[in-house]
């Protein structure tokens, strides 16, 4: 079945727009059972010419929703010229993006 051309993706379906809509990050539970919630992280590394890096961490909530109990995240996401380009770029994946990458990161936890 085909979406009508002329209704719009909801914008709270990218990480970005889901932050502005709802005035806090996405939740998703995990494979494992616990609940995690999203942030972007962007530093500075010693690359002249991509020298901001931005990554995904993934707070892992206890079961309480009562404090934070560990973290997951992702490797290096994307490289860009600018720290507004690394933000845009992260915020605009899509939440199913996301909650693929924490799958990849409780697959890879120790």
């Amino acid at each position: 079945m085909q979406k009508p051309k002329n209704v719009e993706q909801s914008p709270d379906t990218t990480l970005g727009g889901y932050t502005e809509v709802h005035e806090r990050p996405p939740a998703f539970e995990g494979s494992d059972g616990l609940p995690y919630t999203v942030s972007i992280e962007i530093e500075t590394v010693k690359d002249l010419i991509f020298p901001y890096v931005a990554y995904l961490v993934f707070p892992q909530w206890a079961s309480s929703g009562l404090g934070i109990i560990g973290h997951l995240q992702t490797p290096i996401l994307y490289k860009e010229k600018t720290r507004e380009q690394a933000v845009l770029a992260t915020s605009s994946l899509k939440l199913s993006e996301i909650k693929s990458l924490l799958e990849e990161a409780i697959s890879s936890s120790p």
